[in-house]
Parts: structure tokens; sequence; C-alpha cells
């Protein structure tokens, strides 16, 4: 199943994986874009209930299970839900796992390469083959450095979204999510790596583009 998936990739780049990969990304967040618009209205939705909601937290912040309940019924009038800002990044897992699969796959990308960096390698089995001063290590150390600066970017999106009513907690640890791709990034095959920075820089400015406009 793998190798068929690889070679179909492959066969519609024109034979470049990398670029089949890039293409692979842009198509399956092409297919979940409905999910972000619902997610982008959700946002919306949960910004405009803000007020109410800290209302419910006040009176029934004892009773969580009662607190929950409302807070869903609230959502319901205006037609969303309190889980619908989730449902992309769910969404994209079997995806990630499918490209988690291919990347690490001991011969689908063997042979392939990305500027001269083994798509199937990590940064460390780079760096040990190739050295640090070379071409292949310096296309893996360019990927990081741009997933570094897209989840610069997506961090300071979500903490500007962050409200002084949330807990504490969340309003530290939410906008350091986004580095997470970097440090993944880091420890998978340069494969993984490039479909991390393509989907990451998707979301950015989906975002960005979805938040200046009706939906």
């Amino acid at each position: 199943m793998i190798d068929s998936l690889v070679s179909f990739v492959i066969g519609v780049s024109g034979g470049h994986a990398a670029l089949g990969i890039v293409l692979f990304t842009l198509a399956v967040r092409l297919l979940l874009l409905p999910l972000g618009i619902r997610q982008a209205r959700s946002a919306r939705v949960r910004d405009r209930l803000a007020p109410r909601l800290r209302e419910l937290r006040k009176r029934f912040g004892r009773d969580p299970e009662r607190l929950a309940k409302e807070t869903s019924a609230l959502f319901a009038k205006e037609g969303s839900s309190p889980f619908a800002g989730i449902l992309p990044g769910l969404a994209q897992l079997p995806f990630m796992w499918l490209m988690f699969r291919v990347a690490t796959h001991p011969t689908a990308l063997a042979g392939h390469d990305l500027f001269g960096a083994p798509l199937g390698q990590q940064v460390a089995a780079v760096l040990a083959h190739y050295g640090l001063f070379s071409g292949p290590f310096s296309v893996f150390a360019l990927v990081l450095v741009l997933m570094a600066a897209v989840a610069w970017l997506s961090s300071r999106t979500v903490k500007s979204a962050l409200t002084d009513d949330q807990p504490e907690l969340i309003r530290r640890v939410t906008p350091l999510l986004p580095f997470g791709s970097v440090l993944a990034a880091a420890v998978l095959p340069l494969a993984a790596g490039l479909y991390l920075l393509v989907s990451t820089a998707w979301t950015v400015g989906e975002r960005a583009v979805l938040a200046t406009r009706p939906l």
C-alpha cells in the first residue's frame, strides 16, 4: 500500500518525490478547507459569546456537568459547537500518520531527495553522513528555520485570540503549541518535515484570509 501510494504521488509530480509531497499536502489541505471555514466560524461565535460564557462559568463553575451542558446549549443556539475548533486538527491525523508511514518506510523514498538531502533520513543521520557544513544538512536546516518562522507567526495569531478570562495555564501553554511541529520535524525524516512545513504554512495563511472575510 505504501509503495503504491508513493509511486502514485511521484508519478503525478513527474518523478519528483519532494514536489509530490508538496502537492499531496496541498490536496489534503484543500480537501479539509470546509473544516477550516467551520473552525473560523466557530472562533467568531466564541468571541461573540464570550460575555455569556463568562457568566456561565461564574454561575456553574462548581458544577462542571451543568456548565458543559449549558455551554453546549448556548453554542447549539448559534449553530455551532464548543469542539468545532479542533476538527481540522483531528481530521489531519490520518494523513499525518500516512505521511509518517511513507517517510519511515525503508524503501519507499530510497533514492529520492530535496536538493541533495535524502527525503527518508532524519537530521541526525544527515549530519552524521554528510557533516555540518554540507548541502544536504543546509537543506534540512533551512526547512527547520522556515518551520520556526511559521510557528512564530502561528503563535502570535493564537496568542492574540486568547482572552484574559481564560486560565493562566492555557494562556501560557497554547502559544507554545505551534513550535511542537518544529520539534517533530527535527526528529522525523525530511519528507515528514516537508509535509509539516507546507501544512502549517497553509494553516497560517488560511487563518489570515478567513479572518478578513465574511463566513
